[in-house]
């Protein structure tokens, strides 16, 4: 899937540029076609079966969806060893920087927000896969660990409220108060997703599985 799909929609870019999606925000065209799709899904699903209507969370999950697209994305964070994380667990141990390697509470942060993002994604697009990970490498994670420590990592990245990070702090509060309804939303975008047998999913259901 070309690189532009992980790139913030200009449409969205005045407020997503302080979300620090991704990384260093950048931004694609409004027609872009993927992104675009997003937005319509997730916010008729968002605002018709759960009752979110707020467009940051619309706009940040749209998002999230185009950013994972690009599997390198999924498995961007990096272990003291060098070697990508892609087991939660392994992530939580990283993320701790008291009894663990983390060295400062911005990579806490860092670490929180991508465990927050990693299982919204996998745990309302692909909840199928997260059995099947656990089975075949051994992890002791299922999809109520993934739940617990998604909305977990929200709440603690929601708790940097000063400097930097006073603007988008209510965001991630309200993305970890909502997650269980914000996945289930997801669901749903995947269920349509499927009905119109869209590449998408096809693409990284290989990938994943």
């Amino acid at each position: 899937m070309p690189g532009e799909l992980c790139i913030v929609n200009w449409f969205w870019a005045a407020p997503l540029a302080q979300l620090e999606l991704g990384g260093e925000p950048t931004m694609i065209p409004e027609s872009h076609s993927l992104q675009k799709l997003f937005v319509e899904l997730v916010g008729r699903h968002y605002a018709e079966e759960i009752g979110i209507r707020d467009p940051q969370i619309v706009a940040y999950v749209s998002h999230l969806l185009a950013e994972f697209c690009e599997t390198e994305q999924l498995f961007k964070m990096q272990g003291v060893s060098g070697k990508p994380l892609t087991d939660v667990g392994e992530m939580l141990l990283e993320s701790d920087p008291v009894y663990g390697p983390a060295p400062s509470f911005d990579r806490e942060r860092q670490l929180r927000k991508h465990i927050g993002d990693y299982t919204l994604f996998f745990t309302g697009m692909f909840p199928e896969s997260i059995n099947h990970f656990r089975l075949r490498h051994d992890r002791l994670e299922n999809f109520v660990d993934w739940m617990k420590a998604g909305k977990e990592s929200y709440y603690i990245v929601s708790k940097f409220e000063h400097f930097e990070y006073e603007k988008v702090a209510p965001l991630f509060s309200k993305l970890s108060h909502q997650f269980e309804q914000c996945v289930y939303g997801l669901n749903l975008v995947k269920n349509d997703l499927l009905e119109m047998q869209h590449p998408i999913v096809q693409r990284n259901t290989e990938l994943l599985m």
